[in-house]
């Protein structure tokens, strides 16, 4: 729980807080823009929800947040921002809120499918999530993007017999037990319309997700910048190779996608066109 003894000055008065364990993932921002902004290198309250719209965004960001950095003075209840998540995306992509600490709060996401369900990336293991999770048809795969986002995966495996899937060379202790091992830099069809496409550079063993042509799961090699308002990339955030991670970029131009789902910043939606031009251009910023 945050805790109002280490509350941030820089929040504005009144119920909701941010306290200084904060580290900064962003998703209470994307959650609930309205009530939080950046301040510095953490988050704040820059202003208090004016209705329940607000309320129950800002409340959707508590649940999320994965330090529980977020508070309220008063017993506010959580129950129903608890059991929004999985929450709706676009078609049958879901975001699954309750992000962990150890992955740094990374988003991960649900695809609901007849053939089963897909996740993509671990949230923190929660027993109303598994619950929703459950009726929701349950995990057939488990797609691990890299090495960082793995947070509570045998939990979640264990829990549904998940099939999960990660690239050999970002393979070490934690994951040693995965069941479906990925080789190599040539793309690799899971089953019917779920592509995994590695793209070292990040980490030596990245992969993305590419569902249905449609969406792309980026895990940490690609996101949304509203800075550049455009598709972007860090070198700061490669922990491998900056050469590997903008050649696997370029590898991107041979696919055809509208959205961008990545595990850490900004999610990206624009036609199949556009979405290649804004390809070029982060290309060209590399």
């Amino acid at each position: 729980m945050a805790l109002i003894s280490l509350r941030k000055p820089e929040n504005v008065p009144g119920d909701f807080y941010v306290d200084s364990t904060c580290i900064d993932c962003d998703l209470c921002r994307q959650i609930a823009p309205e009530v939080f902004a950046e301040s510095g290198d953490q988050s704040a309250v820059y202003r208090q929800p004016e209705n329940n719209h607000e309320q129950f965004a800002a409340l959707k960001a508590l649940v999320t947040c994965p330090t529980a950095s977020i508070g309220t003075f008063s017993q506010l209840s959580a129950r129903d921002a608890v059991a929004a998540y999985p929450e709706l995306v676009h078609g049958n992509v879901y975001f699954c809120g309750f992000a962990a600490e150890s992955s740094f709060g990374a988003s991960s996401y649900l695809i609901v499918r007849e053939e089963g369900n897909v996740l993509i990336d671990s949230p923190r293991f929660n027993g109303p999530l598994s619950r929703r999770i459950g009726e929701m048809g349950g995990i057939k795969w488990m797609f691990l993007t890299h090495r960082d986002d793995v947070a509570d995966h045998q939990r979640w495996a264990g829990r549904f017999g998940a099939t999960r899937v990660l690239h050999r060379d970002d393979v070490g202790r934690r994951t040693a037990n995965v069941e479906r091992q990925i080789k190599g830099n040539e793309p690799v069809h899971l089953e019917g319309d779920l592509l995994a496409i590695p793209t070292p550079g990040h980490t030596r063993g990245h992969m993305v997700l590419l569902y249905r042509d449609k969406y792309l799961f980026s895990g940490d090699h690609l996101w949304w910048s509203d800075a550049r308002e455009s598709l972007s990339a860090s070198r700061n955030v490669c922990w491998y190779s900056w050469a590997e991670q903008t050649a696997s970029i370029r590898k991107l131009m041979d696919y055809s996608f509208e959205w961008v789902l990545p595990g850490h910043g900004r999610r990206a939606h624009a036609p199949r066109d556009e979405m290649h031009r804004h390809l070029e251009r982060c290309i060209a910023k590399c």
